[in-house]
């Protein structure tokens, strides 16, 4: 693998498909999923964590935040920043080709990055996914937990997928001692715990169990369902269905 690029602050907003068809299921335009890629030793960050608390409010989008872990040699280690945050961001770099990993960068439906705190470019990219077929995942709560809900496609030959599981942290305050945000207090919402995979799916209608007492002991405030095809290689590819739930007990 070639190494990757690591800038922050700019960035091409890369608008073109990504190659991978999804044919039109019995679905209809459904949420488009935010990655943000983030974190609290990099100056440039904190208007993106911002934006991002608009768009956890949006009905259209299920936002998420990523913190990474390779700024912290600057003085200052990010409370949530994963590993497993900076190989995904580094895995979409490698798929798309471009090599292209910073912060703040957003990465919309799997497909397309753009600077995080350009509003523009995120609402242009948030644009072009909803010009693109998706699945409409349903979550429902019942007397057992969460059931989570997948239609069957159409046309099985294109519509395929990993199911994952993101448990995340709704909102918390940092007060930033130290590195290139030293003094400043930053809010991030929808932080990213974990991920887990579910299961694959293969077109058919399927419904998923969540039991929510396992769910509460995660520790999470809520949780976000993507289904997400594969790139080459087994990278991630483009995101065709995303839906999130917040507990409210």
């Amino acid at each position: 693998m070639r190494r990757l690029r690591a800038l922050r602050g700019s960035a091409i907003a890369t608008l073109s498909a990504a190659g991978i068809a999804v044919s039109a299921t019995a679905v209809s335009a459904g949420p488009v999923l935010i990655e943000l890629f983030t974190s609290q030793g990099c100056s440039s960050c904190p208007p993106a964590d911002a934006y991002l608390g608009e768009l956890v409010e949006r009905d259209d989008v299920v936002a998420l935040s990523l913190p990474v872990d390779y700024w912290n040699y600057l003085g200052w280690e990010d409370t949530f920043g994963k590993a497993a945050h900076s190989d995904r961001q580094r895995a979409y770099a490698e798929e798309r080709g471009d090599g292209m990993v910073y912060t703040p960068q957003m990465v919309v439906n799997g497909r397309w990055h753009v600077v995080g705190s350009d509003r523009a470019a995120v609402e242009n990219a948030i644009a072009a996914a909803e010009d693109l077929p998706s699945v409409d995942i349903a979550i429902n709560r019942d007397d057992e937990g969460l059931r989570v809900e997948i239609p069957a496609a159409v046309d099985g030959d294109q519509n395929w997928g990993t199911v994952w599981l993101v448990m995340f942290d709704d909102a918390e305050t940092v007060d930033i001692g130290r590195g290139e945000n030293a003094g400043r207090t930053v809010t991030y919402h929808h932080i990213v715990l974990e991920m887990n995979r579910l299961t694959m799916w293969r077109g058919d209608a399927m419904s998923i169990e969540l039991p929510m007492m396992e769910l509460h002991d995660l520790g999470a405030d809520g949780c976000a369902v993507l289904l997400q095809q594969d790139g080459s290689d087994g990278l991630p590819g483009p995101i065709i269905g995303a839906a999130v739930y917040e507990y409210d007990n």
